[in-house]
């Protein structure tokens, strides 16, 4: 009976061993960080999707490639998890994605309020955060920012300011008209009086239009994609038109839908689908 017992209890041992390894392996973890930013002078919580089987034993020395999510205005570090299905998507792949909090800033250093440095947070203080916290590929082949509407916006003008940091930048729906626009006062307190240095080291239209040729292969995979029912659909429109004229490699996509949450679960999915392809695999 002994012998049978002990049997049976290496056997349910076993069994155990296996699920918690068949679920660590399948399943995604989420957690999310306070981080307190010296730039901005306040709490910043940023949350990270880990991919599956970041928690094994078997998976300790491997490093991943990571996706940074920007929302959009009127959003808030969460947003992509709580409004698309990002978390299950990001089971498909072997990518750490990180969704910032940027308040209402348009991921720019603002000209008018000291303390909105949400450009100089996400590149001197984010990035080396979550480099130093989770196994990531701590260089440009494996990085890549999107984002929607205010966060598209900044992906691409991120690329364009940043093209040693990222190896992909996306956007969905971008707002890339935002430096030049005067109808709004986020708008206004972060871009500043029509003529400000900050708005003309932040059009990124002038930035596309002013890019250095010889550089143009520094550039990272460009991607961008537009509802056809959205508000920014001609500005996108536009956007594309100015790259091919420049003849910067860029991928366009007009798309049915709007400015809105289902559009935008859709275009996640691809965008890390994208990132998958693009960015440098996981490395042992």
């Amino acid at each position: 009976m002994k012998r049978l017992r002990l049997l049976l209890l290496v056997i349910a041992l076993v069994g155990a061993l296996g699920a918690y390894y068949y679920y660590a392996q399948s399943a995604v973890r989420v957690e999310t960080i306070r981080f307190e930013s010296a730039l901005v002078g306040k709490a910043l919580p940023y949350s990270v999707v880990l991919p599956p089987g970041y928690g094994l034993i078997t998976s300790r020395g491997k490093r991943y490639p990571v996706v940074y999510f920007l929302h959009g205005w009127g959003g808030r570090y969460d947003s992509w998890l709580a409004n698309t299905s990002l978390v299950r998507y990001a089971a498909e792949h072997q990518l750490i994605v990180v969704t910032p909090e940027g308040a209402n800033g348009w991921w720019t250093d603002g000209a008018t309020a000291p303390s909105d440095k949400f450009e100089s947070y996400i590149l001197r203080e984010l990035i080396p955060e979550v480099d130093r916290r989770f196994r990531t590929i701590n260089n440009k082949r494996g990085r890549g920012v999107a984002g929607n509407s205010m966060g598209g916006y900044g992906a691409l003008k991120f690329g364009f300011k940043h093209p040693d940091v990222f190896a992909l930048a996306a956007s969905t729906s971008g707002a890339l008209d935002a430096a030049a626009r005067t109808d709004d006062a986020s708008i206004m307190q972060t871009f500043g009086e029509p003529a400000s240095a900050t708005r003309a080291e932040n059009d990124l239209p002038r930035l596309a239009r002013e890019y250095p040729g010889a550089r143009r292969g520094l550039l990272p995979y460009l991607y961008f994609d537009c509802g056809e029912k959205d508000p920014w659909f001609n500005v996108n429109r536009d956007f594309a038109g100015l790259l091919t004229e420049r003849g910067i490699s860029h991928e366009y996509r007009e798309i049915p839908g709007g400015h809105i949450w289902p559009y935008w679960d859709r275009q996640a999915r691809e965008i890390l689908r994208l990132a998958s392809d693009i960015l440098a695999p996981p490395e042992d």
